[in-house]
């Protein structure tokens, strides 16, 4: 963890680029490899000037094809190398979940742990491009779901930074997702080197009155919401895990224990997700301590639509964070709320 005082202000997807070329000065044996993450720097940027920085050798195009450059990253992380390849969208991971679920997820526990992967793949995630049902989703709870990887979903420029190194020196496989929405966002990074342990919520923002536990980029709405709830005579506590596998359980079921309350907020569809997840383990942790059901915030059962209307009401936005909220607050201790809409 980053104990100094020098920062900069930096955009998330910069932050990501600066974690690469560090974790590459570092470390030769540490390559990137993707469709068009060399010259062209990726779709987003993220690798832009990378080329220039450390030659072809270490900055690698590869063809059209997902199975190929998952198979990359197993084959050439077995032999000693630390590849960080990239797929385009979560969207094409489904393409290559051989590669990830049967052979990267499953080497290190076939070998008696004599084998070690130590690879990364960088995904883009989630909607907000009008891109439709194909580029726009978000699939972490397939791979929550999965033994022998770890999932890490960044919410802000430190995190990126820091998540993004610690999973290059792993070990073991990573998922490492990047929301789409999230490249432009702004925050403060520290010029000294620093690194953001796995399976450690941060602690967005303490609160005594309900525990909001957000994904990705909803955070950022969740964090925006607890300053217009505190107006409202309600404090919420708001956790951000920074990584679902390994999940930092005793920070939200300590969070829970003293709120009595819970809202979970992710971008991926309800059915299914992280949030049920959650919501099961705090039930079976801290059901005695619940003072009203778990509500989750959540995209409906329904594949991303192309139209921008109709995309705005799929994702989850701050006022439906605020009605769950309210939801599980409503009652003799919050009696300012009854009778709101």
């Amino acid at each position: 963890m980053h104990r100094g005082n020098n920062m900069s202000v930096i955009r998330f997807n910069k932050a990501i680029n600066m974690a690469l070329s560090e974790e590459m000065k570092r470390d030769a044996n540490v390559f990137i490899a993707g469709e068009d993450v060399a010259e062209a720097g990726g779709s987003f940027g993220v690798t832009k000037g990378l080329l220039n920085e450390f030659g072809e050798s270490r900055v690698v195009d590869t063809p059209i094809s997902e199975g190929a450059i998952i198979g990359l990253a197993v084959g050439s992380s077995l032999t000693g190398l630390k590849p960080v390849v990239e797929i385009m969208f979560m969207d094409f991971m489904a393409v290559c979940f051989d590669q990830i679920i049967n052979q990267a997820a499953k080497m290190r526990y076939m070998s008696g742990g004599k084998m070690s992967l130590p690879l990364v793949i960088r995904t883009q995630a989630g909607a907000g491009f009008n891109a439709g049902p194909q580029h726009s989703q978000s699939l972490e709870a397939l791979l929550m779901h999965i033994p022998g990887i770890k999932v890490v979903m960044p919410s802000n420029p430190y995190d990126a930074k820091g998540l993004l190194k610690t999973a290059i020196r792993d070990e073991n496989p990573v998922i490492f997702i990047e929301n789409k929405m999230l490249y432009g966002l702004k925050g403060e990074v520290p010029d000294e080197e620093y690194v953001v342990p796995f399976g450690k919520a941060n602690i967005v923002r303490k609160g005594t009155d309900v525990t909001i536990v957000a994904l990705g980029q909803m955070v950022n709405k969740a964090k925006s919401v607890t300053k217009q709830l505190e107006q409202q005579g309600i404090s919420a506590e708001l956790i951000d895990p920074r990584t679902i596998t390994p999940l930092d359980k005793d920070t939200i079921v300590n969070s829970v224990a003293k709120t009595g309350r819970l809202v979970i907020v992710h971008e991926a569809v309800k059915t299914g997700g992280v949030g049920a997840e959650i919501a099961a383990l705090v039930q079976e942790e801290v059901f005695d301590y619940l003072d009203a059901p778990i509500q989750r915030v959540a995209a409906p059962f329904t594949p991303v639509p192309y139209s921008k209307p109709l995309e705005n009401y799929f994702l989850p936005d701050e006022q439906k964070i605020i009605e769950a909220v309210k939801k599980v607050c409503i009652g003799r201790q919050f009696p300012q709320l009854v009778g709101r809409d």
